[in-house]
């Protein structure tokens, strides 16, 4: 089993659901499902990385760790390389990035996702699910990706991909999306932060093309099991809420 430290970069506002990570779930704040899901992982650490004290108090109070990082964090992999340099973890060391409004992602997954970074020896990996219909398909919300028979990503986008030429021709069999869930060496997110921005990440709004332009590679998989639904709306809350009782 692969030694991992997961670290669930969380902050408190949100554009589209003020205040999530705190919202209610059967007696739970969001925020700890994903918590008790990476402590399920046989992770052997697992830390909450936050600016702000509110998501400090909640955490502390289902018992998690909790690294205060300072406010100006552009992204989670922004947050988490603060969090390395607090904590001196080790270059070496197995990093799972997983976000906070994923209650879904199980145990499993997770560890899915720090053994397949070590098995490709990528300096990432990450993993996709089965397009489930056409209107996922066509979802500019919905991240796509292809990959080839050898587990590397060759281009993720918010368009359709692959993109079938003759409309009869469309077979979902060959449609993925992506999973926000990251595996990477503690050394590798500090190389990620100094690399420069691609014309491809600033177009379609998607980090992962960053390193793909630099010429490294993705490993991606489908997940071992379901991985539910995130959080970003009200709508998105009730769904997990059903999802869960």
């Amino acid at each position: 089993m692969t030694d991992f430290c997961v670290i669930i970069p969380a902050r408190y506002d949100s554009s589209r659901l003020s205040a999530k990570l705190l919202r209610d779930i059967h007696g739970k704040p969001l925020l700890q499902y994903a918590y008790e899901n990476a402590r399920n992982s046989g992770a052997s650490s697992v830390i909450i990385a936050t600016d702000d004290s509110r998501i400090e108090a909640a955490a502390q109070s289902f018992g998690a760790s909790v690294c205060m990082t300072e406010k100006p964090h552009s992204c989670g992999t922004s947050r988490i390389s603060e969090a390395l340099e607090i904590l001196d973890i080790e270059d070496e060391t197995v990093i799972v990035n997983l976000q906070a409004d994923e209650p879904m992602l199980s145990a499993k997954v997770i560890e899915q996702v720090a053994n397949n970074l070590l098995s490709s020896n990528f300096p990432m990996a990450t993993l996709c699910e089965k397009i489930t219909d056409k209107t996922q398909y066509l979802d500019q919300n919905c991240v796509k990706v292809v990959f080839d028979k050898f587990g590397k990503a060759l281009y993720f986008s918010r368009s359709p991909l692959p993109a079938f030429r003759e409309i009869d021709d469309f077979d979902i069999n060959l449609c993925f999306r992506h999973i926000g869930i990251y595996a990477y060496q503690a050394g590798f997110i500090k190389q990620y932060l100094s690399m420069e921005s691609s014309n491809y990440e600033q177009a379609e709004k998607l980090e992962q093309l960053r390193i793909l332009n630099q010429g490294l590679e993705i490993h991606i998989a489908p997940a071992c099991e379901n991985t539910g639904f995130g959080v970003d709306t009200l709508e998105d809350l009730e769904k997990v809420r059903q999802a869960l009782k």
